[in-house]
């Protein structure tokens, strides 16, 4: 992309300078070109100069000059938005290397649902706590929609989990993260094991432990069951505990649907098995979720760093 000037944007970059966007935030605080200067400890000419500078390399007036002081245009104020993005970004980078150099701490609220525990959420805090045993990590585990909400009200930091429908997406920043397939687990001793083959279809007729409407998870399976044209009424107990689906498993005959590797995290235990079944459910991956308008403390932003990939 270029801009007005002809420049491209990395070359544009290279004309505006740190200054010119405090001056920018400076202005917009005090809409006065004597009072912003005075603010940065500069000149009232330097910081005039400053500003044509920029309005020159971008080829935009950036500030009406008014008899009783300065006002930003419309192209003004984008690049007000954007130098106060770059100095916020800036404070909460010089906190975290403060934090890193003292040693972390504080807390860490990470809500996540129970299929990212196993193959990525447990891994990963086992190796946050090895390197930060000072900070106080907390985790929920739920639903998608449970744990968007609590995201939401600030009851945790960051979510593993979906963006669900009814919130607003430019809200968030999502990253995926972990995408597999959806399975069919019962006890490791169920008499399904002894049969030569099971379907979808039959399988109806089974008691069931699903996760509460609303989640993702259980309106693709009743999707999936209808779209095989299976229209009988399951019978369904709801929970989105894991603890309560392996103890109902483990005392029933009861099948539950789980994202794969906690299949196979409860199979390496000698708890479940999956059935051999093909379940045409597909779930969005979990992604990482954070709010885009609050900015995370300094533990919090080095668990999101280590999960994608950072140091």
């Amino acid at each position: 992309m270029t801009s007005g000037s002809g420049l491209t944007d990395a070359s544009l970059m290279l004309h505006v300078r740190p200054r010119q966007l405090l001056l920018l935030a400076r202005l917009d605080t005090h809409r006065h070109l004597g009072r912003a200067a005075e603010a940065m400890n500069i000149s009232q000419p330097a910081a005039t100069k400053l500003l044509q500078q920029l309005e020159d390399s971008l080829g935009e007036r950036l500030f009406e000059r008014l008899a009783r002081g300065m006002e930003p245009t419309p192209y003004g104020q984008i690049l007000i938005r954007y130098a106060r993005r770059v100095l916020s970004d800036f404070g909460s980078a010089r906190e975290e290397m403060l934090a890193l150099r003292s040693g972390l701490s504080g807390s860490l609220r990470v809500g996540s649902v129970p299929g990212a525990v196993p193959e990525l959420l447990a891994p990963a805090l086992v190796e946050y706590h090895r390197r930060h045993p000072q900070v106080a990590v907390s985790v929920v585990v739920e639903t998608s929609d449970v744990m968007q909400v609590q995201l939401e009200q600030g009851d945790v930091d960051l979510v593993l989990g979906r963006l669900t429908d009814g919130h607003d997406e430019a809200k968030y920043a999502s990253v995926p993260l972990l995408g597999e397939s959806q399975v069919v687990v019962v006890r490791a001793t169920h008499p399904v094991f002894e049969r030569a083959t099971v379907t979808l279809a039959e399988m109806a007729n089974w008691s069931w432990v699903l996760q509460p409407p609303g989640s993702p998870q259980r309106g693709r399976f009743e999707a999936a069951m209808r779209e095989a044209g299976i229209q009988a009424r399951l019978d369904i107990i709801e929970t989105a505990s894991p603890i309560a689906i392996t103890a109902l498993l483990e005392n029933s005959d009861m099948a539950a649907v789980m994202p794969a590797s906690q299949a196979s995290h409860y199979a390496r235990l000698g708890v479940l098995r999956t059935v051999p079944v093909e379940l045409p459910v597909r779930v969005p991956p979990i992604c990482l979720v954070t709010r885009q308008d609050r900015a995370l403390s300094p533990a919090a932003a080095q668990f999101r760093r280590q999960l994608l990939g950072g140091a």
